[in-house]
């Protein structure tokens, strides 16, 4: 039986498999198959259990086909996640400036990356600026966003920084509540009630006269809120500081003119 590829994606294959630039599956049986139902079986998977529970067998036992048939269409797993990553991207609507000042884009688009990682949990694991290629929806997506923020005065790097800087509060506040969300599942104790179930004996060790600070915010139930509860509060707190960046970028006003 052939061993299941992993590990690191092969760029040219990678990058034929997401753009289509191929010639499709020259070889084995016709069984109905394409690239996108592979996709979307694999997504289904990922969705359900976790990338954990992903694999080529797993794929193929869902489709029901033998595994060796999947090869034909994509070269492995490491392949297949890329394409998974970039096809469940076309659901959100891009980044759209027109219409909208900068700031009101980048709200819209970071709302939207966090409505998506929430359906598909998963997605957390591979956002970021690693090893994931370009496939057309990520480049669309990257070309969308950079334009909300092109004409405020920034440079490029500038441009680039600000728009990763609102992905990575998204990729890393999201984590948190994927996290919390996993724990939940395994453990069979959902968050609000492991708080219930551990205050008592929390409050007798965490003393208001050692710890006053933190006996204060917890005491007014902020721990308790969902892991995401501070989602809109955080994202301000970064707009904000964008703002400030193309406030000192534009010129300050001249002397009004003498009548």
């Amino acid at each position: 039986m052939a061993r299941e590829k992993s590990g690191r994606a092969d760029p040219a294959r990678t990058l034929a498999l997401l753009w289509r630039t191929g010639e499709g599956p020259t070889r084995g049986p016709k069984q109905g198959l394409t690239v996108d139902r592979i996709v979307q079986a694999a997504v289904e998977i990922a969705d359900a259990d976790g990338l954990g529970a992903l694999s080529m067998r797993a794929v193929a036992e869902r489709l029901g086909v033998g595994t060796m048939s999947l090869y034909t269409y994509v070269p492995g797993k490491a392949e297949l996640l890329h394409v998974m990553f970039d096809a469940v991207l076309g659901e959100s609507a891009l980044p759209d400036p027109a219409g909208l000042d900068w700031r009101a884009a980048l709200e819209r688009h970071a709302r939207a990356d966090h409505a998506l990682a929430k359906r598909h949990p998963w997605v957390v694991q591979l956002w970021g600026p690693g090893l994931l290629l370009m496939g057309p929806r990520l480049t669309a997506r990257a070309d969308a966003a950079l334009r909300t923020v092109a004409d405020v005065g920034l440079t490029e790097a500038e441009m680039a920084h600000v728009v990763g800087l609102v992905d990575a509060y998204v990729r890393g506040i999201t984590q948190v509540a994927v996290d919390a969300d996993r724990d939940a599942v395994s453990s069979g104790v959902g968050y609000e009630d492991w708080w219930a179930e551990s205050t008592p004996y929390l409050e007798r060790l965490i003393q208001p006269a050692r710890f006053p600070t933190l006996t204060r915010v917890w005491a007014s139930g902020t721990y308790e809120e969902a892991p995401d509860a501070g989602f809109e509060f955080g994202l301000r707190l970064v707009l904000d500081g964008i703002e400030t960046l193309i406030h000192s970028r534009q010129p300050a006003a001249g002397p009004a003119p003498q009548g």
